[in-house]
C-alpha cells in the first residue's frame, strides 16, 4: 500500500509539472524568446528540492508557510506540521502588515524615527524565514520600506549591528584569512552570482567607522538591488571585508563581533582587497561588484586600480555623482531652460571627500562635454565650481591640496578679484559667488547655518537649487523647512535622506526632492550585468544620469519635482538599464548576456532592449516544489 501512494504520488507530481510545462508561451520574436525563457518563466518553473518535512520549512528560500497547498504539503511531508488554512500571498502580505502595524505600536528607538529600528527587526526576521514573501512585501510597498531596509533607518542597523545579529547572511573576509580567500569563496552555496556589495566599514554614511557592523549597508544595497532591478536574491552577495578598526569603542567592546585590532594601512591593506578581488572574480568571472562605504582616502584609489580590469565600481563616487548631476540637470529645467544650459550654471560645492570629489569631477566632465569636450571646454567648466572644505575655499595657496580636489582649487588671482581668499569661509563664498546651485556633500548636519542660507537669497539665479544630500538624516547640511523659510519659496530643493514636502500656504508646495542613489545604481548594475560589458564606463555612467534627469515630464520640472516617486523604481530601474545597455553597445563594449550575444543585441531597437531588460527582471514568486531523493 505503501509503495502504491508513492506511486500515485509521483505520478501526479509528474502530471502536474508536465501541465505547467505546457502554459510556458514564448514571444513571437526569436530573439526576445530567448531571454524569456530563462527568466519570466523562472519564477514559475517547478524547482526540485532535496528536503522535506521541517527542513524546508526552515529553509528561507523554499519556504511559503501557511500558503503550501495541500498537494505540496502532501508531496513534501508537510502535513500536519502546518495550519489546516491554505493562504494566498495576498492574504499572507495582509496578515505580516496587520502584524507588524500592531508590533510597532510600543515600540521606541528614537524621537525622530520613533519605530524605525523596529520594523527593521520585523522585516529581517521575515527575511530570516520567508524570502520569497519578504520580497514580495518589500516590492509592494518600496517607498514606505526602502528608508526602513537602507538609508536612513540602515545607519542604525550598522550601529548596533553585533547586537542585532541573529543569523549570518553574506561573507566575511577578513585580514586573518591571508593567504585563505581563493579556497573561502567556494564555501559560498552559489554556483553562479551576479551582484556583490563590498564595504570594508571605514566610512558607514556619515556614521564613520563602523568595522565589521558595516555589513549592514551591503545587505541592505542588495535587497534594493533585488526590489528595484530584479537581481536574483539567489544571485547576491552581501561581502565584509574585515581589516580591523580605528574605532577604539569597538576596540574596547567585549561583544564587538570583528577584529579588534587598529586597521591595515598602506601596501598590507591592498594586498587584502587585492587578494579578494582576485578571488571573487576567479569562481565568478562575469560578477559585478560595488564598492560602499569605504573612506576617501581608498575610494578613489581602489577605483582607479581595479576599473579598467574588473566589473566593478563605487556607489559613492560615482552613483552618488550620477543622481547629483541629474538632479543639477534638472534643477535647470526647473528655471525653465534646457539641459544644454548647465555649463553656465555657477555652483559651490560644500565637501571635499570622496562624494564630493566624484560629484565635482562628473559635473565638470558633464559641462565639458556639453561645450565641446576640448581643452578650452574643460578650462571654461572649471571656472564654474567653488570648493569649501572643513578650512575653508580651497585655492592655489592651500599647503596641502588632496590631489583629487587639486585641479578644483581656485586661482589666487582670481579669487582675490571676487575680493576672497584661501580659506575663505561658505558664508563669505555664497555671499559673494551669488550661486545658482548650493551642493551639500560635507556630513555635517546643519552647515547650512541661517546666514549661509540668508546669503543665498542674493543669488543671481531666478531659482536657486539648494542639495542638502549629506546621510543618514542627521547630517542633511539643512532641513526643507530651513530652506523654503529662509530664502523663499521659489527654490528648488534636495537631500540625500527622505523629508516630507512643506506646506508653504495657499495650496503651495515645498517639494522635497530625495537624491536617493536608489535610483540608479540598481539600473547602472543591471545595464552592465546585461550588457556583457567588461567595464562600467564613463560613458555608461553619464547615459545613466541623463536618462534619470530626463525621466521627469516638464510640467513636473516647473513645480519644482526634479527627482521621480520612489513607487516608481523598477520601472525607473528599468529605463536606466536601457540606457545603459544601449550606450554599451555604442561605445562597442557590450558582449552579451547568456544567449544574447553582442551581435544580437546590436540589432534591437530602443523599445525591444526596454523589452529585453523587463523579461530579465526577477519577480517574488512560490515556485511549485517538487521533491527528489539524492
Amino acid at each position: 500500500m505503501s509503495n502504491f501512494s508513492n506511486q500515485i504520488r509521483a505520478s501526479s507530481a509528474l502530471i502536474t509539472r508536465f501541465k505547467r510545462l505546457r502554459e510556458f508561451q514564448f514571444c513571437s520574436n526569436p530573439v526576445l524568446m530567448r531571454s524569456r525563457s530563462f527568466t519570466t518563466t523562472e519564477g514559475h518553473r517547478p524547482t526540485i528540492v532535496h528536503k522535506r518535512s521541517l527542513d524546508i520549512l526552515h529553509d528561507p528560500w523554499f519556504n511559503k508557510g501557511t500558503a503550501f497547498s495541500f498537494t505540496e504539503r502532501d508531496r513534501l511531508d508537510l502535513r500536519g506540521l502546518l495550519p489546516p488554512n491554505v493562504m494566498s500571498t495576498e492574504q499572507q502580505i495582509e496578515r505580516f502588515i496587520v502584524d507588524l502595524k500592531r508590533l510597532e505600536v510600543n515600540a521606541r528607538d528614537g524621537p525622530s524615527e520613533p519605530n524605525a529600528l523596529a520594523k527593521w527587526r520585523i522585516l529581517n526576521r521575515l527575511h530570516d524565514r520567508n524570502e520569497t514573501m519578504y520580497y514580495k512585501v518589500l516590492i509592494a510597498n518600496i517607498e514606505e520600506y526602502a528608508p526602513i531596509v537602507y538609508t536612513p533607518t540602515v545607519g542604525q542597523v550598522c550601529q548596533n549591528y553585533s547586537g542585532l545579529f541573529r543569523r549570518p547572511r553574506g561573507m566575511y573576509f577578513s585580514a586573518a584569512d591571508r593567504g585563505e580567500m581563493m579556497s573561502m569563496v567556494y564555501n559560498w552555496p552559489a554556483d553562479q552570482v551576479d551582484m556583490i556589495v563590498v564595504t570594508d566599514g571605514s566610512r558607514i554614511l556619515g556614521l564613520g567607522d563602523l568595522g565589521v557592523q558595516g555589513i549592514g549597508i551591503a545587505i541592505g544595497k542588495l535587497d534594493l538591488y533585488v526590489a528595484a532591478a530584479g537581481i536574483n536574491p539567489q544571485r547576491v552577495l552581501p561581502v565584509m571585508i574585515d581589516v580591523g578598526t580605528n574605532n577604539e569603542k569597538l576596540l574596547k567592546d567585549p561583544l564587538y563581533l570583528g577584529l579588534q585590532e587598529h586597521r591595515l594601512d598602506g601596501d598590507e591593506y591592498v594586498a587584502v582587497i587585492d587578494e579578494f578581488m582576485n578571488a571573487v572574480f576567479t569562481r565568478w568571472p562575469n560578477v559585478i561588484v560595488q564598492f560602499e562605504d569605504f573612506q576617501s582616502k581608498w575610494a578613489f584609489k581602489l577605483l582607479q586600480r581595479y576599473r579598467c580590469t574588473y566589473r566593478m565600481f563605487n556607489d559613492d563616487v560615482q552613483g552618488t555623482a550620477g543622481v547629483a548631476i541629474a538632479g543639477l540637470l534638472g534643477a535647470v529645467r526647473a528655471q525653465g531652460k534646457s539641459m544644454i544650459d548647465f555649463p553656465k550654471q555657477k555652483i559651490v560645492v560644500a565637501g571635499a571627500g570622496s562624494a564630493g570629489i566624484g560629484v565635482l569631477n562628473s559635473a565638470w566632465k558633464t559641462m565639458a562635454r556639453m561645450l565641446g569636450n576640448n581643452e578650452s571646454a574643460f578650462e571654461s567648466a572649471l571656472s564654474q565650481f567653488w570648493v569649501v572644505d572643513a578650512k575653508g575655499l580651497i585655492t592655489e595657496e592651500r599647503e596641502y591640496i588632496d590631489p583629487d580636489a587639486l585641479p578644483f582649487a581656485r586661482r589666487v588671482k582670481e579669487v582675490n578679484r571676487q575680493g576672497l581668499r584661501e580659506g575663505a569661509s561658505l558664508v563669505e563664498v555664497v555671499r559673494e559667488v551669488k550661486p545658482d546651485v548650493l551642493l551639500g556633500l560635507s556630513a555635517v548636519g546643519g552647515l547650512f547655518s541661517k546666514e549661509v542660507l540668508e546669503a543665498l537669497r542674493g543669488s543671481t539665479s531666478t531659482r536657486p537649487a539648494i542639495f542638502a544630500m549629506s546621510n543618514p538624516t542627521k547630517n542633511a547640511e539643512c532641513t526643507p523647512e530651513e530652506a523654503f523659510s529662509i530664502v523663499g519659496d521659489n527654490i528648488i530643493f534636495a537631500s540625500g535622506s527622505p523629508f516630507k514636502d512643506v506646506d508653504l500656504g495657499n495650496d503651495h508646495i515645498g517639494h522635497c526632492n530625495q537624491g536617493n542613489n536608489m535610483y540608479l545604481f540598481p539600473g547602472i548594475g543591471l545595464g552592465t550585468l546585461l550588457s556583457g560589458s567588461r567595464i562600467i564606463s564613463d560613458g555608461m555612467l553619464q547615459a545613466a544620469a541623463e536618462c534619470l534627469a530626463a525621466y521627469m515630464t516638464e510640467k513636473e520640472v516647473l513645480n519644482g519635482i526634479i527627482y521621480p516617486s520612489i513607487s516608481s523604481i523598477r520601472d525607473i530601474t528599468k529605463e536606466v538599464a536601457a540606457a545603459v545597455i544601449k550606450e554599451a553597445i555604442e561605445e562597442d563594449l557590450a558582449e552579451g548576456y547568456r544567449d544574447m550575444d553582442a551581435r544580437e543585441l546590436q540589432k534591437l531597437s530602443q523599445e525591444e532592449i526596454v523589452d529585453f531588460v523587463k523579461n530579465n527582471m526577477w519577480s517574488p514568486h512560490y515556485p511549485t516544489l517538487v521533491y527528489k531523493n539524492d
